[in-house]
């Protein structure tokens, strides 16, 4: 079942869920694969779609990729993983919000075990071995199928978040999923489930006249 949102509400109301993301009901492949139909229409360099999908479903697949998030998390954030190191707590003060934000996303470590499904996008080449440019094209040319992912995701009452520090695992979920890592990139992880309840808000970002210049920085 679709919400109707119009296109502004689902471009103001999609967020990053974690903590309303409902791990006890299941989602079919075929809605999986209706939002990737979806996403797969939007832009991507000269219309090559060198992206490749790859949905887990597969409960001991998810939690084995769950617990290479929560060793990312660990390399990322020192100790255990299970609070936040005290450069990411200093980066988000005087941010409305950030220590609710800071929460969630160590909430999902253990929430992510039961996920329905996990999207790992993927993007042919390699960006390290690529001239700036190069790298700017490859991404262009993936991300913006994954937002639209996310939004129809939305539309129809489910959520996902953007993680990307199980790319500090590349290698091990490389293995996991056979995926030939050389020809390549992971784009993050994306959990997948119907959200609690549908209704969500704008989030505070800085307003238009604090980061908009005209003709020159």
């Amino acid at each position: 079942m679709k919400l109707n949102l119009s296109a502004d509400e689902l471009l103001t109301t999609t967020r990053a869920v974690r903590r309303r993301l409902d791990t006890a009901r299941p989602v079919s492949r075929a809605l999986i694969e209706e939002c990737l139909d979806l996403a797969m229409q939007a832009p991507n360099g000269s219309n090559l779609n060198k992206w490749r999908w790859v949905i887990v479903d597969d409960p001991a697949k998810i939690r084995r990729l769950a617990d290479e998030y929560a060793e990312a998390m660990k390399m990322a954030h020192g100790g255990d993983g299970s609070v936040p190191a005290q450069a990411f707590i200093d980066a988000g003060k005087g941010i409305p919000g950030y220590d609710k934000v800071l929460q969630t996303g160590f909430e999902l470590v253990e929430k992510l075990r039961s996920v329905p499904a996990i999207l790992v996008p993927l993007i042919g080449g390699r960006p390290e071995t690529q001239a700036y440019a190069t790298q700017a094209a490859m991404w262009a040319s993936v991300i913006p199928a994954v937002w639209s992912f996310m939004l129809a995701l939305r539309e129809r009452g489910l959520g996902s978040c953007w993680t990307t520090v199980a790319l500090l695992r590349e290698q091990q979920i490389a293995e996991i999923l056979g995926i030939p890592q050389e020809k390549y990139a992971q784009v993050g992880m994306f959990p997948i489930a119907y959200t609690v309840g549908t209704e969500f808000r704008k989030a505070w970002r800085k307003p238009v006249s604090e980061v908009l210049s005209y003709n020159g920085f």
